[in-house]
């Protein structure tokens, strides 16, 4: 179960709110607190198979919802563009540095401030 957990963790992320309240503290005790079914069932009081029942019905919801969504593949390409414009206007930064062109300093501050933002 355990062999996505990064991806889980996104889903969880943008649509944790979808689930139950106990779906939730199952979910997050088994892939955030990285606890095993055994430890989680001790503390919820409840079977380790209600345990997994719980939490495969969460995956379950999760995985449905960025299917017909897809808020965290979005998410993802955008990361990875807004990435590669940081990197082109730091190049035009840095080759502006020779040419001390101040429109073109004060334009490219501005998109590396904003990328800044968009990825914090």
């Amino acid at each position: 179960m355990k062999s996505d957990t990064f991806h889980m963790s996104m889903l969880f992320d943008f649509y944790g709110d979808l689930l139950t309240d106990k779906q939730k503290e199952l979910f997050d005790l088994y892939y955030n607190e990285d606890l095993s079914l055994s430890e989680i069932a001790e503390h919820a009081e409840i079977s380790r198979q209600g345990v997994r029942d719980a939490i495969v019905r969460a995956e379950t919801i999760l995985r449905d919802t960025e299917d017909k969504v897809g808020l965290v593949r979005k998410y993802s390409g955008y990361e990875s563009k807004l990435l590669q414009i940081r990197e082109e206007a730091g190049y035009i930064a840095r080759v502006n540095a020779n040419l001390r062109n101040y429109e073109i300093a004060k334009h490219t501050d501005a998109i590396l401030a904003a990328v800044d933002e968009m990825l914090k």
